[in-house]
């Protein structure tokens, strides 16, 4: 027998309740969009393993560069014996990346290690400890990571002490009652009650927060952090890992910002399911660590490599840019439709989001407060008809929408419909 339930005893015995799992099924097969369970139910994918699949389940241009590197060599550790295809997709990113300055690129294997590394340059490039990020933000389960996160449960609890010289200000948030300008008044008061901006290495922050609601960072805030940065001599660092290669309807969501970060993260959709990140940044700060400073066992793989080209060219020969903007409007178009039934727009705080970075946040009907319990039965009801959906934020009440860009029509008017009766649940 091979069924779910048996797979999940099996699980239950044998892996730790540390490891939470959403679906109760198990991946038998996965194209573009879709997903079939080992019993055969098929599942439309508006997760894409958390945001890793802008270009769908199995492309086929990522399969045949997977299987061409596989006739050559899986690994020789990047460190020890160099290929081409890493540098060659260093130039490419090095390319796309926000700004005209000179810039380099260290590939690593993880999010999560793609931040620690960006902390570490800036570091080792300021001479400074200090660390600023911000409330509701996620940068991965390391100490470090877990450190720079503002959002407490899972992630923090009962894993401290965490490392020093890291401090958080407030996010700005209108819906959340957090203006810009009394953010920026947070953060001169964080300079005159905890650290003193000389002391300062890097400010890190998402452009839209992915864990903590996808909370679109408000462009006036985003040019002061560039300003107060470029007066203290502070790095900034934009942690793209989620926003990154296509999502927002642009390349990376800096772009809407008129900001270029000196330091920038990215992972999640870079290889198409494949384990690979990185940092990109000013030539002169990504050369501050000395040799041996930077790598990993298995940082830039070259499978993960060879994927990671054939992502670049899907995302410029099918425009995937443009059909982010396109799908995004889709949804938002869909979302105000049904919120036409006052009792799903009495439920609804905001839509929000960039290009296909869409989320709704989710308030009771009556007191106005933040509404989990209704988000987790969209969820459900979702998922039981055949749709995944992500929860998100700080209080768990936004569910988040991450489709592959290269979803077909036919199969989002299928989902759509799904979502439209979700949004009605009692």
């Amino acid at each position: 027998m091979n069924s779910n339930q048996e797979w999940k005893s099996r699980k239950d015995a044998a892996t730790p309740r540390g490891v939470g799992v959403m679906c109760n099924f198990y991946a038998e097969r996965a194209e573009n969009a879709e997903l079939w369970d080992i019993e055969g139910k098929r599942y439309i994918d508006f997760a894409s393993g958390i945001a890793v699949l802008n270009t769908g389940h199995r492309h086929p241009k990522i399969v045949e560069a997977i299987k061409k590197q596989l006739d050559h060599f899986t690994h020789t550790a990047y460190q020890i014996v160099p290929y081409s295809s890493y540098v060659e997709l260093a130039e490419r990113i090095n390319q796309l990346a926000p700004g005209k300055h000179t810039k380099k690129t260290a590939f690593f294997t993880t999010g999560a290690e793609a931040v620690e590394n960006a902390i570490k340059i800036a570091r080792s490039a300021t001479k400074r400890p200090g660390v600023v990020a911000f409330s509701g933000a996620f940068h991965g389960r390391t100490s470090m990571g877990m450190a720079l996160t503002g959002k407490v449960d899972p992630y923090k609890i009962g894993f401290g002490p965490f490392p020093g010289e890291v401090y958080h200000a407030p996010f700005p948030s209108a819906v959340h009652g957090m203006s810009v300008e009394a953010a920026l008044s947070a953060l001169h008061t964080l300079f005159k009650t905890d650290i003193e901006p000389s002391k300062i290495a890097a400010i890190i922050i998402e452009p839209i927060q992915g864990e903590g609601g996808f909370c679109v960072t408000p462009v006036a805030f985003m040019q002061a952090l560039r300003t107060i940065c470029d007066q203290h001599g502070i790095l900034l660092i934009a942690d793209e890992i989620q926003t990154g290669f296509a999502r927002t309807g642009k390349m990376f969501a800096m772009e809407h910002f008129g900001v270029v970060p000196d330091l920038m993260t990215i992972a999640k959709s870079l290889a198409g399911g494949m384990p690979l990140s990185g940092v990109v940044g000013r030539a002169e700060i990504m050369d501050a660590p000395n040799p041996g400073g930077l790598g990993g066992t298995y940082a830039g793989n070259a499978l993960a490599v060879a994927s990671a080209l054939a992502v670049l060219d899907i995302i410029a020969d099918e425009k995937l840019v443009e059909r982010a903007n396109v799908m995004g409007q889709r949804l938002t178009r869909q979302l105000n439709d049904t919120m036409k039934d006052a009792k799903v727009n009495d439920r609804v705080s905001e839509v929000r989001g960039l290009g296909s970075m869409i989320a709704i946040e989710f308030k009771h009907p009556v007191t106005g407060v933040p509404d989990p319990e209704f988000t987790k039965k969209v969820q459900a009801y979702a998922l039981d008809k055949g749709l995944l959906l992500l929860t998100c934020g700080v209080y768990g009440n936004v569910i988040r929408f991450l489709f592959p860009l290269t979803i077909t029509d036919a199969v989002m008017t299928e989902a759509l419909a799904i979502l439209d009766a979700a949004l009605r649940v009692n």
